[in-house]
């Protein structure tokens, strides 16, 4: 609950263009959401709600983030092949919808359908380019004419587009996990 919360704060400050807040709030976000599940798992308090809301939590922060960074760049001196453009942030947003979808399907077949390792690497992907991302606008902000520093352009360029390829390439098995169940199933 308390991600959530941040998240909305998060938000909030986005909107405002208070993006060094922004930031602090992500990073802290994001960190809440290793230290849940260390702690569930550490203490054996994994429960149903927890499995719903803890993914549910981690797509609002990632969503909201990547839709708010895309409204945020656009238009920012941020070089284009540095920015998370509108496209990216729907890839984004697709994804989770659909991985959302197809694991309340197959959890209603019984099937198993827990976070695989492709997902947990998409979403440090996907964190690390919404910090980079608020980062490069706390530079860009305004007329400052600060122009984002060469090792967090870098960054940024890299951790943007793994977080699209490695977004698209979960999707992928997901669905091919799905599919071959189904077809296992049906025989």
């Amino acid at each position: 609950m308390v991600r959530l919360i941040l998240s909305l704060i998060l938000f909030a400050a986005m909107t405002y263009e208070l993006y060094l807040a922004a930031f602090v709030l992500f990073v802290v976000a994001a960190g809440s959401d290793w230290i849940d599940g260390w702690w569930a798992r550490r203490y054996q308090q994994i429960t149903q709600f927890g499995r719903i809301l803890d993914p549910f939590c981690d797509k609002v922060l990632i969503c909201g983030t990547f839709v708010l960074l895309a409204v945020a760049m656009r238009g920012s001196s941020i070089p284009w092949y540095a920015q998370v453009a509108g496209w990216m942030a729907v890839v984004v947003m697709a994804r989770e919808l659909l991985v959302t979808a197809l694991r309340s399907f197959m959890e209603q077949q019984g099937a198993d359908f827990s976070a695989k390792f492709a997902g947990k690497l998409k979403m440090w992907f996907q964190s690390i380019a919404a910090g980079a991302g608020l980062l490069a606008l706390v530079y860009v902000q305004g007329d400052s004419g600060t122009e984002v520093p060469n090792w967090l352009l870098v960054v940024l360029t890299a951790s943007v587009w793994l977080a699209v390829i490695s977004t698209l390439q979960s999707a992928v098995g997901y669905v091919t996990t799905s599919l071959r169940a189904l077809t296992t199933a049906s025989n």
